[in-house]
């Protein structure tokens, strides 16, 4: 089978039984991310270049969202382009990339779990070869559950190690500036924040704001996988979804259908992103809250800033999971973990 082909639930179910296709037969398709003739290995591979390439393109403007979102009170930045340019003269190129190394390490499992467990669920909830849209959102939640597991400790490492640099400029202009014989001070690693969390706090240190990245990350798992089965298949026959040459989808339309149905989902759940961000945020400016919990964000947030503060960050998490998502199904597209694992074989 080609690695461009897009194959129905009902296709699987014929291939265990053995028979030949019934292409009268209506289904809906599944993504390229969720085929059942796709191995574990594949998957790893598949999801740690599509996770590798989207950071490397998206990672500044996440860094972006993350500090827009974290600023109360005194306003470093103005906007996005305004944050990436006193970024990169405060800090240099590279300091558009902090926190950075924990996603490009985390990331592979992260994705692997993800299109590992939607599959598991796809499949465990298909009736007779079919996937009723019920089924897809279900599918898409549990998965969005699993991942949890890896996202919440990545996030958390991930949001201090972007944050600091807007804590250093928030300093800077706030307060008069040091006296020169002060040693500055020192930026944190990944490596001595997950020591101090695990020494003071434990394990569980390092889930602080799960219950935040739950919420967060269901809703846009049940919104994101049944819109872009969905957008995947448009303008081509629903019956039959076999993987004929009628029925595969376009590179271009697998790419736009994964920019489309991220976009759509990481700005519907941007409130739930902003709650995640201010929880996981250990380090806090002068004058910022700190919080008690989901209801108590929720509700400063609400009082102190207005209900616009919800949206902080939306262009940025638009911006940065529609390529990602886009770049993820590009290589699922193109079968990079299937051609991988061809040349040892």
């Amino acid at each position: 089978m080609g690695s461009s082909q897009v194959l129905g639930v009902c296709d699987w179910v014929d291939v265990l039984r053995n028979t030949k296709p019934s292409f009268g037969q209506r289904c809906f398709p599944v993504p390229r991310d969720t085929h059942y003739d796709q191995h574990l290995p594949a998957k790893l591979i598949d999801g740690g270049v599509a996770g590798l390439v989207g950071v490397t393109c998206v990672f500044p403007i996440d860094l972006a969202k993350t500090r827009l979102q974290n600023q109360q009170g005194t306003k470093v930045y103005s906007g996005l382009l305004d944050c990436l340019v006193k970024t990169i003269r405060a800090e240099g190129y590279l300091g558009m990339y902090r926190g950075a190394a924990v996603n490009l390490i985390l990331v592979t499992p992260e994705k692997a779990i993800k299109l590992a467990a939607n599959d598991v669920f796809r499949q465990k909830l298909s009736k007779g070869g079919r996937l009723p849209l019920w089924a897809e959102i279900l599918a898409g939640c549990g998965a969005g559950t699993c991942q949890v597991v890896v996202t919440t400790p990545m996030e958390m490492l991930k949001i201090q190690l972007q944050d600091a640099g807007r804590l250093a400029a928030q300093r800077t202009v706030s307060a008069p500036a040091p006296p020169l014989t002060e040693p500055p001070s020192p930026r944190p690693s990944a490596t001595g924040i997950t020591l101090e969390l695990l020494r003071t706090r434990g394990l569980i240190g390092l889930y602080r704001g799960a219950g935040a990245t739950l919420l967060r990350d269901v809703p846009f798992s049940m919104i994101y996988f049944p819109l872009f089965a969905k957008l995947n298949t448009l303008g081509r026959r629903e019956q039959g979804c076999h993987g004929d040459t009628q029925e595969r989808a376009p590179f271009v339309q697998s790419f736009m259908a994964g920019c489309a149905a991220g976009s759509v989902a990481a700005v519907a759940v941007t409130p739930l992103d902003v709650i995640k961000t201010r929880l996981q945020t250990l380090k806090k400016g002068v004058g910022e809250d700190s919080y008690r919990g989901l209801a108590d964000c929720a509700r400063r947030i609400w009082s102190r800033e207005g209900p616009s503060a919800f949206l902080k960050g939306a262009t940025c998490r638009a911006l940065v999971i529609a390529p990602l998502f886009g770049i993820a199904q590009g290589v699922y597209f193109l079968g990079a973990g299937e051609q991988v694992l061809a040349v040892f074989r």
